[in-house]
Formats: C-alpha cells, structure tokens, sequence
C-alpha cells in the first residue's frame, strides 16, 4: 500500500536514524580501529583453513556441539591468559565467550541496574559504557581521575556520600589497564585500596581490560582487580584490539553463580564460530609474538602522533602519555570547545572524537578530544594533525602559531 507510514509505529525511545555509510574520511582518527599493515592475515588464513578442515564438520550445531560458553580451545586460552598475564585464577569454565565486550556490558547492565539506580564510571571513560548504563535507566555518577587513574580518596567520599543517603551503588566500572581514553594504568596500591572501598561499601566492580595486551615493550601492569578480588568483580576483555575490531569476540569471566546468570542473559544463538575457531587455532601459538609486534607498531605511530601534536599545536595543547594501547587523550585551552570543530573538521576530511562524548560530565570534558593513532599511517597522522590545527586555529585563533615544543602530562 502506498502511503503507509511504518516509521510512525515505532516505540518511544527507538533510537534516532543512523546515517548511511558513505566511507571513511582521509584523516580517520576515530574508533578502535587498528593497524590494517599489522593484521596477521597469511597466519590467520592458515589458521582457519586448518581449524576448519579439522572440526568444520561441527558446524552443523549450533555452538559447535560444545555447550553455550564457547569454543573449549578458546576458553582454555583466554583462561591460560588471565592467568599468565593478569594474575587470575581461571581455568576453561570460568570464561564465558562473548560477541564483543560490548555484549558483556550490555548483559551486566541488565543482570545487576533497574532504573533509578546509580553506578559510578570514571569521569572520562568508554563511551559505550556510559551510553549503555543510562540506557538502562542508571543515574551515572563520576569517579575523579588525575594522571595515575582513580582516585581512592575521591571514591571514599563518594561512596560515603551515597551511603549517608541510602544509595549503594550497582556497580563501579573502571578501565584500569591502559584506560579508555586517558591510556594510563591504576598503580598496585590504587588497585588495592578500590577493593577495598568495593568490599566496604558492598559495590561490585565492573572491570574493563579491552585493551590490557597492548602494553609499551618497557611497561609492566599489575595484576587485575579479579586478581585481587575475585568475589567482588565480573572482568571483561576482547579481542578487537589485540587482534581485530571485526573479529566480533570478547570474554568475561567472574565466579560461577554470577557467570551462569550471565550465561542465560546470552541469547544470540552464540558467538561467531569460525571466529572463534581462527582466533584460538592463532593465539595458542602466536599471542606472545603477535601483540609484542603490534605493539611496537602502535607505539611508533603514537611517537609520529605526539611529535605532530608538539610541532602543530605548541603549547596549546596538553597531551596524556599513554602506556599502552590505540589512543590519545589530550586538552586544549578552556575557551576552546572542541564540538565547535566537528563540522568544519568533517568539511576538512578529518574525523575526531570530541571529549564530551567520553566523560560522565559532557560539560567538564569540552574543552579534550580523543585521537586514534592506530589506522592512519605515519604520513596521515602528520599530514591530518597539520590539517586539524588549521581547522583549529580557523575557527578559534588556536593554536596562534606552530612550535616545535613536547608537551609533559598534565597532573
């Protein structure tokens, strides 16, 4: 029937319409893309081909005929990782394999927030995070953060705040780990002192380690908060950055009553399985040597990208030092507010992403931005800042003039 208007018969809340894709911009510093140069493919195409040729007969089941947790191999590797790496005790049951860590924080928000109830993030934190626990209905309350990742005593008078009125909060998220954006890492005493406050105020933690694998060669992290404290936090990881974004598999693992009701939240008929045939067949025997490699790619470009920064902008803008990971987080002065660039950026071919989309408090955030490093090549980057320095100084007089000055970490 012409005319019908279908559109009118969606319900209240539906999100808004997303544009159609029409391709990336030539300055693409947005996402949690990679390095296209550092994707293993000849490895990778081994790796399926031989999984594939072993057990595709199990394609014919739905989860591979192994139960709805995941691929065994995998499990087993995740939990042999977790152990290794981030001081978890973990063997194959405790991991449940997820489509993307952004399943995980989507069944978590619907196992433990009803609305009205309130969480606490880092104030500047993952977008999807924030987006997904006021989804939810949470009130989202920020956790103050400085140049070493959260503030213990910050949290304390939060949680005792809340706690004089009545509130305990569902969960706490943090990103400890090469923290999204900020890229910093929560020393061993912070980490201990959180448990602590989480097992004194009764707030579970909602752990974050999406990018935990992609550390600078000379860095070292400590061991994760589910190391600490396994019975007060659910941790969560993925495999998009260590590996690839359209890899779409993640994990998480917490202890069994709280993994068996995450388990019955999961309800896409399971996670790809040919991705997670490759992905184990690969990293059982390539994870070590794969995520030194690519790290030490990310890390020259990150060198490009700061040098460009330092060259362009001068002493207009602060830059975050990050240890490890895709991003960089940075701040220009407080008159600036980035989403004044969006436009003449796009306009210019170079796509950013403005900070107040990354912080609980938009209004805090106005004046950061975030870069990814990962996708562009040297060339790009370089050529990218100088054009969005151009944008800047178009639209706000910012920067007044190129100066090849390196920027220190703001405290």
């Amino acid at each position: 029937m012409d005319g019908f208007d279908l559109v009118s018969r969606l319900t209240p809340g539906t999100p808004a319409p997303a544009p159609r894709f029409t391709g990336f911009p030539p300055y693409n510093f947005i996402g949690g893309h990679n390095d296209p140069s550092l994707i293993p493919t000849e490895a990778l195409a081994d790796a399926a081909a031989a999984v594939l040729r072993r057990e595709g007969a199990k394609l014919a089941m739905y989860n591979l005929a192994e139960g709805p947790q995941g691929y065994p191999p995998l499990r087993a590797f995740v939990a042999g990782k977790l152990s290794d790496r981030r001081g978890c005790a973990a063997g194959p049951d405790d991991v449940l394999i997820t489509s993307g860590s952004g399943q995980s924080i989507d069944i978590v928000n619907r196992m433990l927030v009803s609305p009205g109830d309130t969480v606490l993030i880092e104030e500047f934190s993952y977008a999807g995070a924030i987006t997904r626990a006021r989804q939810s209905g949470a009130t989202v309350l920020p956790m103050p953060l400085d140049d070493h990742g959260i503030r213990p005593d910050a949290l304390e008078a939060i949680l005792t705040d809340l706690a004089g009125k009545g509130i305990t909060p569902k969960y706490l998220y943090t990103i400890p780990t090469i923290q999204n954006p900020t890229g910093t890492i929560l020393p061993l005493d912070r980490r201990q002192a959180v448990a602590a406050l989480s097992a004194r105020f009764g707030v579970p933690i909602f752990e974050d380690e999406c990018y935990a694998d992609l550390l600078w060669h000379e860095v070292d992290a400590p061991p994760a908060l589910r190391a600490l404290a396994p019975a007060q936090v659910i941790h969560i990881g993925s495999f998009s950055k260590s590996l690839a974004p359209a890899l779409r598999v993640g994990y998480a693992t917490a202890d069994w009553p709280v993994l068996a009701r995450m388990l019955a939240c999961k309800s896409d008929g399971g996670t790809g399985a040919i991705d997670q045939m490759t992905i184990a067949e690969y990293f059982t025997t390539a994870f070590g040597s794969h995520v030194e490699k690519l790290s030490a790619g990310l890390k020259t470009k990150l060198d490009v990208m700061q040098d460009a920064l330092a060259r362009e902008f001068g002493t207009a803008i602060e830059t975050w030092h990050p240890d490890g990971g895709i991003f960089l987080w940075m701040k220009l002065p407080p008159e600036v507010d980035v989403r004044r660039l969006i436009a003449p950026a796009q306009a210019a071919g170079i796509a950013f992403n403005p900070g107040p989309e990354w912080a609980v408090d938009a209004e805090a955030a106005k004046s950061h931005l975030r870069l990814c490093f990962a996708l562009p090549t040297s060339a790009q980057i370089r050529d990218g800042v100088a054009a969005f320095a151009k944008v800047c100084r178009d639209v706000t007089g910012i920067p007044r003039q190129s100066a090849n000055i390196r920027h220190s970490q703001p405290g």
